[in-house]
């Protein structure tokens, strides 16, 4: 794979943030059918300014662009906070970790959490985005596979957490010689454009494949 050179990461980043956040900004739609979302490491995107908002610890970040896409429409499911106007879930409110890696015969199973930490209910609604990143800080190719699982609405209270399901392989497939080795996970939450960075460290076969489910409620599969 060419890796990328100059500015660096964010940089690097370019094309592959464009296929995701289109997709990203879609999971807002049911999805009737399984849905691929293709991210290469090359490219020129516009420099990503930061989100105004504090990681929750040391090892995650928070960057990006704040947008307003077009509101989903689901019915709601899980707990309601107070009050009566409850918003989506912005990136800037939310903190993710990969939960505990299930594995078997070459396959990996893990949650991919969300928890609302601010101080007020929101909601998730669909499919993140995902971006795998090496350990130099280069974008790894990285196919995200919506499942064909129906998107429902999940209200947060604070402190509370929803979960997708990643699936990957570490078998390889085809001509693959060998599979790139992950050490970070960029996450574009459901509808939002900056993104969270968390650790994650994963041999990725299949080109780069993540299956991922929309999100759910509770933080464990």
């Amino acid at each position: 794979m060419k890796r990328s050179s100059g500015a660096g990461r964010l940089t690097a980043l370019s094309t592959v943030m464009a296929g995701v956040l289109m997709a990203s900004a879609a999971c807002g739609s049911p999805a009737s059918s399984e849905r691929s979302v293709t991210a290469a490491a090359e490219g020129t995107l516009p420099r990503i300014t930061s989100v105004n908002a504090r990681p929750a610890d040391a090892d995650a970040k928070v960057t990006g662009v704040d947008a307003q896409p077009a509101s989903s429409k689901a019915a709601d499911s899980g707990s309601s906070g107070a009050g009566t106007a409850v918003e989506r879930c912005r990136t800037g409110a939310l903190a993710a970790r990969v939960g505990a890696v299930d594995a078997g015969a070459g396959q990996r199973y893990a949650p991919l959490v969300v928890t609302n930490r601010s101080a007020r209910a929101c909601w998730v609604y669909g499919f993140v985005g995902l971006i795998m990143i090496d350990r130099n800080g280069d974008a790894l190719r990285t196919r995200t596979r919506r499942e064909s699982v129906q998107p429902r609405r999940v209200t947060l209270r604070p402190g509370a957490g929803a979960h997708a399901r990643i699936h990957w392989t570490e078998v390889r497939s085809g001509r693959e010689t060998r599979c790139p080795t992950s050490a970070r996970l960029m996450i574009i939450p459901p509808d939002e454009v900056a993104h969270l960075e968390i650790p994650f460290t994963a041999t990725v076969c299949d080109d780069g494949r993540l299956d991922i489910t929309p999100m759910a409620p509770g933080t464990r599969l």
